[in-house]
């Protein structure tokens, strides 16, 4: 199965800062140890007239164009989680309280590395309680258009994804891979977001992209890469696409014991499997190898 029996979290503060590909906003984040249990918490430090208190949970997701958006009652938000998700959902962080002072987590240099690295310095501490894994018992499935995303049973998590892009650059990119934490170091964590030219002016009217560059996006104008280093690999596209899946799923609660299989999809209907899921109680359950091991022995 993979993974550690132990639920985890940070060994100690886990600071980090950067810019918020969309707001342009400059945050400062510091991931703090929490108890067995806790989950994964955002607590936004500059908001103190009200409820500042957001847990990373699928009902709690509330906007996903170009990322997924958390908020509380409150109005309180915190955008962009899904690359800090994925970081945390593969390395193991089960608890976590994440203070930032600011609407959006920074997006560093676009892909996940960056946190993997953070985490790599600090560590992580073993808690006092098993982990609990999201075990798919039956196919679920979200479709908008030809958008579709599924969460089907298998022995371990397993990623598929599949991208078809207009542009020579993208064009039609697949991935199918065994995922735990050694594949997403090796196969994942590097791979970085990516926009087209052509729509930056359009994001920016929306009040998106606005702190995005060739610092933190492969950006793709016609038939070229615009950044001078060129892409990390060959196929970087669908493969941060599968980045991004892994950071949505995460909201769950636990990691997944599953395959999931995305085919042009996005955080949208990445979102819309999770709610999904949850609303099917019959295809899912609640499991602890740690426990199982224990009764078994």
């Amino acid at each position: 199965m993979g993974g550690s029996a132990l639920q985890h979290t940070v060994q100690g503060p886990v600071f980090f800062s950067g810019v918020g590909v969309h707001t342009g906003a400059r945050t400062r984040v510091c991931a703090h140890p929490a108890p067995a249990g806790f989950g994964i918490v955002f607590v936004r430090t500059d908001v103190t007239d009200r409820d500042n208190v957001v847990p990373a949970i699928g009902s709690a997701v509330c906007r996903t164009e170009l990322g997924t958006v958390i908020g509380n009652a409150a109005g309180v938000t915190v955008a962009t989680i899904e690359h800090l998700m994925a970081a945390f959902a593969m390395l193991g962080v089960d608890n976590a309280r994440v203070e930032i002072d600011g609407p959006e987590v920074p997006i560093m240099d676009g892909s996940a590395l960056p946190f993997v690295q953070v985490l790599d310095r600090v560590g992580l501490r073993a808690l006092d309680r098993p982990r609990r894994y999201v075990e798919i018992l039956q196919k679920v499935e979200a479709i908008d258009g030809d958008k579709h995303a599924s969460l089907s049973p298998a022995d371990g998590f397993e990623v598929a994804f599949e991208i078809a892009f207009d542009s020579p650059v993208v064009g039609r990119q697949r991935i199918d891979l065994p995922m735990d934490e050694q594949a997403f170091r090796d196969e994942l964590a590097d791979c970085r977001t990516f926009g087209f030219l052509s729509d930056v002016e359009m994001l920016r009217a929306k009040g998106l992209a606005r702190g995005g560059s060739l610092e933190n996006v492969v950006v793709i104008d016609g038939d070229r890469i615009l950044n001078p280093e060129g892409l990390r690999r060959t196929d970087e596209f669908v493969r941060h696409k599968a980045l991004d899946a892994i950071g949505d799923l995460y909201v769950l609660g636990g990691p997944v014991l599953g395959r999931f299989e995305g085919r042009l999809a996005g955080h949208g209907v990445n979102n819309a499997l999770v709610r999904a899921l949850l609303a099917s109680p019959q295809a899912w359950r609640w499991r602890t190898p740690a426990l199982e091991l224990d009764q078994a022995g």
